[in-house]
């Protein structure tokens, strides 16, 4: 129906979450309508998003320099390390506002159905980065069947560590959710009224 090479394009728009053939379709006929410059730097700027941004090394979430802009944080309050799945959820736990500590992203969650194991996440650098200054553990993993599967099983690794009080967000966010499409008062109040697990 469109010639191969613009069916090649919306093939690779289709790969980006949430984007079905009619949106894929339409992003690819914009790329048509634009000035050529405005395409080509949109292709520089993938390209160099793709090669500048990389893990950090101490926490797993996006970082442009050496470490993630938190890790780099001096001010930060290095005895409270928040467990998230993801770096977009980093993202929305800071629009929030409120929270000063440290993060550890995941990068997944623990799902026996799709193959992922704890160990195919990013959970022994947790336990590595625990020492006797950490007080608190916040698991702000998705309210999810695999997100709940990853809190219960982090909670039972953490008991190992008597002076952490562990704790888990609490209400707030719904079943099933994902706590990057939650509003900041949402989130706001889910932190302040966790539960200590």
């Amino acid at each position: 129906m469109y010639p191969s090479v613009l069916e090649k394009l919306i093939e690779y728009f289709k790969m980006l979450p949430s984007v079905g053939q009619k949106t894929a379709e339409r992003y690819a006929m914009r790329m048509l309508e634009i000035p050529e410059e405005d395409v080509e730097n949109f292709a520089r700027q993938l390209q160099l998003t793709r090669r500048k941004i990389k893990r950090c090394p101490v926490c797993g979430n996006l970082a442009e320099g050496e470490l993630c802009e938190v890790c780099a944080d001096e001010s930060r309050d290095r005895t409270t390390i928040c467990v998230v799945q993801q770096p977009k959820d980093v993202i929305a736990m800071e629009k929030m506002g409120e929270y000063k500590g440290l993060y550890h992203v995941l990068n997944g969650a623990i799902s026996p159905m799709k193959g992922i194991l704890p160990e195919d996440l990013n959970m022994a650098s947790l336990m590595e980065r625990i020492d006797e200054n950490t007080r608190e553990v916040i698991i702000a993993t998705n309210s999810t069947v695999d997100g709940d599967t990853t809190a219960l099983y982090l909670t039972k690794i953490l008991k190992a560590y008597p002076q952490i009080t562990v704790s888990r967000l609490a209400t707030g966010l719904p079943m099933g959710g994902n706590l990057d499409y939650a509003d900041e008062i949402t989130l706001s109040r889910a932190m302040s009224g966790r539960i200590r697990q």
